[in-house]
């Protein structure tokens, strides 16, 4: 669709700095993602700046620099580790007289080498439609020009106003495969609610060694590897506790920054994560940048809704460090807030599926609710659960409601609700 220069092997980075926190990326981060990719690195480019330059992001000084070093390193690739604007990549290719990619279409193309299954083939194509959406418009001058030929000629379509369109179609598409896929998906969570299994997700920065602890616990062979999203597709498995069981979810990696075509174009996949019980945050305690990948994942969760679900941090790859053993912290009411585990060498992971289970152990509740007719909006959330035992109606018209349901499910409608639910309660019984 795009008459642009191919993208090669050879990259040549290019990292500024600027003044703005919210701004900043991590040049090592950078270097892992286009190994990911399977790229090689000929060539950096750093540099600071206050803001970014409209023409080339860089600055013309410093784009004639980055251009003689492609021309020196024989590169085929420019990679910034920060969003470009269609103008600066067009601006960009012309000096350059190569390929030159930004951040988040690196990122898109690691997920569309590591999709395997048919709805992570969907997701990633839509991120990358969305993507190329907002690159029509300035980016290439040929897309401009009208359609010439026998019985075309004079005023009709250009190629860019077909291109806009063919673009929409496929979209349109592709959301429809995804709902269908997103309805089979809601079917399964029913079905696991109704046999009162509660759903932990393995959340973290991406390499936080999710897959292997994920590996370890339920024995599976999910692919692992020492690479940034290594993890694409998510995979359930069952997890046999000492009082009971659990279905335990591998989700991708997040990361800072995280593209929005990502996040809404992997709405699906996401839900396993909205929809958990409890969310096993893995951190990376041997990694340097562990506090700001822990901020990170706390931002990407508020994104997509999580961050009120019960999170159990696990303190990964111990191993790594000196004089750190397997163990559990509590708080002050005894609940477990952190498990020290290594994942490779399987250690300390009784001591997490204990966590677990006292965090989970009580899996279910059942309330008699009394509803008034003003509040019936509330039914379709119990609906959707799939966890009404009983209803009928009392002459003045309010619903009597019996409910079973997983008490942190209870604990999350009664928040969206600010505590109105609560004000409805008629009887509760607890469930061991």
């Amino acid at each position: 669709m795009f008459d642009r220069y191919e993208a090669g092997d050879a990259a040549v980075l290019v990292h500024i700095d600027f003044a703005d926190e919210d701004s900043r990326e991590d040049l090592t981060e950078l270097r892992l993602l286009v190994e990911s990719a399977g790229a090689e690195t000929v060539g950096v480019i750093t540099g600071s700046r206050r803001s970014p330059d409209r023409k080339f992001f860089v600055g013309s000084g410093k784009a004639e620099e980055l251009a003689a070093l492609v021309a020196a390193t024989e590169a085929s690739v420019v990679i910034f580790n920060h969003p470009l604007s269609p103008a600066q990549e067009r601006n960009l290719e012309q000096v350059c007289q190569c390929r030159v990619l930004d951040r988040t279409t690196l990122i898109l193309d690691i997920f569309a080498q590591r999709a395997r299954t048919y709805e992570g083939k969907l997701q990633v194509e839509l991120a990358q439609l969305r993507h190329m959406s907002t690159r029509l418009i300035r980016g290439w001058t040929h897309l401009e020009r009208q359609k010439g030929g026998i019985g075309l000629r004079g005023p009709g379509e250009t190629q860019l106003e077909t291109d806009r369109r063919l673009l929409r179609g496929r979209i349109k598409t592709i959301n429809k495969r995804l709902e269908k896929v997103d309805k089979q998906r809601e079917q399964s969570r029913r079905a696991r609610k109704r046999s009162e299994l509660a759903t932990v997700s393995l959340v973290g920065y991406t390499n936080a060694g999710k897959s292997t602890l994920f590996n370890s616990l339920t024995v599976s062979e999910v692919y692992a590897a020492d690479q940034l999203f290594a993890t694409l597709d998510p995979t359930l498995r069952k997890l046999e506790l000492r009082d009971g069981a659990v279905i335990l979810a591998d989700t991708v990696g997040f990361i800072r920054h995280l593209p929005h075509d990502l996040v809404a174009a992997f709405k699906a996949t996401l839900q396993e994560t909205r929809e958990a019980d409890l969310l096993l945050h893995i951190v990376d305690c041997a990694d340097d940048n562990m506090g700001d990948n822990f901020e990170q994942v706390q931002l990407v969760l508020k994104e997509v809704g999580a961050e009120d679900i019960p999170q159990l941090v696990v303190c990964n790859k111990i191993d790594l460090l000196e004089d750190v053993g397997p163990k559990i912290d509590y708080d002050s009411d005894g609940v477990p807030t952190r498990v020290w585990v290594s994942a490779q060498q399987r250690k300390g992971l009784e001591l997490l599926e204990e966590a677990i289970d006292k965090i989970v152990g009580r899996v279910a509740i059942e309330l008699t609710l009394q509803i008034p007719a003003t509040a019936g909006h509330y039914l379709g959330q119990f609906y959707r659960l799939d966890v009404i035992q009983q209803k009928e109606y009392d002459d003045l018209g309010n619903c009597i409601l019996s409910v079973r349901l997983l008490e942190s499910d209870w604990q999350r409608l009664t928040k969206q609700s600010q505590g109105e639910l609560e004000t409805f309660i008629v009887e509760t019984t607890a469930v061991e």
